[in-house]
């Protein structure tokens, strides 16, 4: 979810409520999201996760089925719900919301509580936090309902969020009354974070202050032990750092642990360090993403390098073949990312939203918008065998039993204009460029642009106020070269041009478009010795069906020297710009996988090589594909 900070809050810049996205790229993902949302109940019903809620409010009888934080994934779709409705009004849409916010009324307890499959199971509340996520469960619902407030005005959705919330302040908060207060403290944190930032929205929303209270409590709380799994667990949910909870916020280095956890719980710090004006706070989980970004991220922006725990992995331990890159782990990657742009107005995070934006989120979700990737892999190698249900090998999948995923992606995408731009009283600033329709205050501007196939950004003024202003416009940290209405910018900030506009005035944005060649830190070993290749925001890979025939993947080298060709294919993945690159195939494998050093090798046959974007694999079947590249070498 977006965060809209507080009137008062010391934020740099400002959400805006009236981004329109118009056309282009991002209008075709967006109108197959849509398509998908209706299909995501459908999948909500069938995997029972519904049918849990209505058991719950006496609509139907039936046991539980699934998971204790099985709600969440409701929640999240019904906020897809409220924004896609906001993008685009539809009397279907909000027919599920008032439906489905009747049932979660119906099933919430008298004094606040609302979890259904603890409530129908008779579970002892909050008893195995660690694991049950009641508090996750509640975030979500939070999100849901602020989402639903702000998008429709309807409200309904926003008193189960309150209720459920005061029970939460009386029974966790600093100002304990609750009559089960004494006994959860042992364990009052929730093992998967989400409920902070979610708490800081909706005093956001309400302005109940205990609310943002409760978040920071819960903030400051984490790091002492207080959300790790009782007892010896020599797995990693004894791990302390798999809840980051091993040290304090103040004192945590870099994120750790479970990804999703760790980011989630950064960016709600990140939402109570905004709303109090806590500089160290701030300054803290600034410090712990620039170590993220600089040593446990991958090449598209993705984090989780380990399938043990879907957790951070140790600074470059970063393997492209067993990445796990979980899409959640994505998404509140980009949430963090957002909010820390928020506060500080620095570039650097509307580059990393970018940067997950199309190449760590949208390779989750196939073409047509209705099958998904929990994981993302950055090397399928042939042949290879899907063992566990989300395993890419598989290719995208429609749903999965721990379906977190899909109604995260649709949430994201259907909130996407929020990130397009923010406001300031001085002007506007555009951070993503897509074909859009941009208002701050009495600045509106409409954005032409074939981004991100092409590098040439059109900003025609519709309407300005009779006085000076600032359109500032994001140049990305890769566009060496760049140029606004001729004169050259510098990469890695914004080019700003003030004065005083009249409707139907242009500003033009051109950035260069080579394609770039990556080489990843020598402590990166799995990617030693290979490239990866990228053009404007886009990280490219290599697929299967793009090669000559009867070529297996692993025996392609990429020449280095050449520099790769763009060539525009609108019959190709929905239309996509391709990238030809000069290659060699190595001979194939010998009867040994060691040689020794300095010997030589059989020398390869030149090739060519065909790169797609890498959000676009997967999507004619689930081919072998990599997105780093071995290069032509002789020992």
């Amino acid at each position: 979810m977006t965060a809209v900070p507080s009137p008062a809050a010391p934020v740099v810049l400002r959400p805006l409520s009236t981004n329109q996205v118009t056309g282009g790229f991002w209008a075709r993902r967006l109108e197959a999201n849509r398509a998908a949302i209706p299909l995501g109940h459908e999948r909500l019903v069938e995997a029972g996760h519904i049918g849990n809620l209505r058991i719950a409010a006496g609509e139907t009888t039936g046991a539980a089925q699934g998971a204790s934080f099985r709600d969440s994934d409701v929640y999240k779709w019904l906020e897809a719900v409220a924004w896609e409705h906001a993008r685009r009004p539809d009397e279907a849409l909000l027919d599920h919301l008032r439906s489905l916010g009747r049932t979660i009324a119906a099933a919430q307890c008298d004094d606040g509580y609302l979890n259904s499959a603890i409530q129908l199971r008779g579970e002892e509340r909050y008893e195995r936090l660690w694991s049950s996520h009641e508090h996750y469960c509640a975030g979500h619902l939070f999100q849901a309902a602020v989402a639903a407030a702000r998008a429709t005005g309807q409200t309904h959705l926003l008193e189960v969020a309150t209720r459920l919330a005061d029970h939460l302040a009386d029974t966790f908060g600093p100002d304990q009354r609750g009559a089960e207060s004494a006994r959860v403290r042992r364990g009052e944190l929730d093992g998967h974070p989400v409920v902070e930032m979610a708490l800081v929205e909706l005093y956001r929303q309400t302005g109940v202050r205990r609310y943002l209270d409760l978040a920071r409590h819960f903030v400051e709380a984490r790091g002492h032990g207080r959300a790790t799994k009782p007892g010896f667990d020599p797995s990693h949910y004894g791990d302390p750092a798999h809840y980051s909870d091993r040290l304090p916020v103040r004192e945590t280095a870099a994120p750790e642990g479970h990804a999703v956890r760790a980011v989630y719980f950064a960016a709600g710090a990140t939402d109570v360090a905004i709303e109090t004006g806590d500089a160290e706070l701030l300054a803290a989980v600034r410090r712990q993403y620039d170590t993220m970004r600089r040593q446990k991220q991958h090449v598209t922006g993705a984090v989780g390098s380990r399938w043990d725990g879907e957790a951070f992995g140790e600074a470059y331990e970063l393997p492209p073949d067993r990445a796990y890159a979980e899409t959640c782990a994505a998404i509140g990657t980009m949430q963090w990312a957002w909010r820390l742009l928020l506060a500080t107005g620095e570039s650097a995070y509307a580059d990393q939203i970018e940067l997950l934006l199309y190449n760590a989120l949208l390779p989750a979700v196939s073409l047509a918008g209705a099958d998904y990737f929990y994981v993302n892999t950055l090397h399928r190698r042939t042949g290879a065998r899907g063992d566990v249900q989300r395993s890419p090998a598989h290719g995208r999948r429609p749903w999965f039993n721990c379906a977190c995923c899909p109604p995260n992606v649709m949430r994201t995408l259907a909130g996407l204009p929020a990130y397009l731009a923010t406001g300031t009283e001085d002007g506007l600033q555009v951070h993503l460029y897509a074909r859009s329709t941009l208002t701050s205050g009495g600045f509106t501007v409409d954005v032409e642009t074939e981004y991100p196939w092409d590098g040439l950004v059109t900003v025609t003024v519709r309407e300005a106020p009779r006085r000076e202003v600032e359109l500032a416009l994001r140049v990305p940290d890769w566009a060496e070269g760049a140029t606004v209405d001729g004169k050259p910018v510098a990469p890695g900030g914004y080019a700003r041009v003030r004065r005083v506009f009249q409707a139907g005035e242009r500003v033009v944005l051109r950035m260069p478009m080579p394609a770039r060649l990556l080489v990843a830190d020598d402590r990166v070993d799995a990617a030693r010795g290979c490239v990866a290749v990228a053009r404007g925001p886009l990280v490219y890979a290599i697929e299967g069906p793009d090669q000559p025939s009867g070529v297996v993947l692993e025996d392609l080298r990429i020449d280095p020297a050449t520099p790769p060709r763009p060539e525009h294919r609108p019959d190709l993945l929905d239309g996509v710009t391709v990238l030809r690159a000069g290659g060699a195939l190595a001979t194939g494998p010998a009867e040994s996988p060691y040689r020794p050093y300095g010997q030589p090798v059989p020398p390869p046959r030149p090739t060519d090589l065909t790169l797609i974007p890498y959000y676009a694999w997967a999507n004619r079947g689930p081919h072998a594909m990599r997105v780093w590249i071995p290069t032509q070498r002789n020992t």
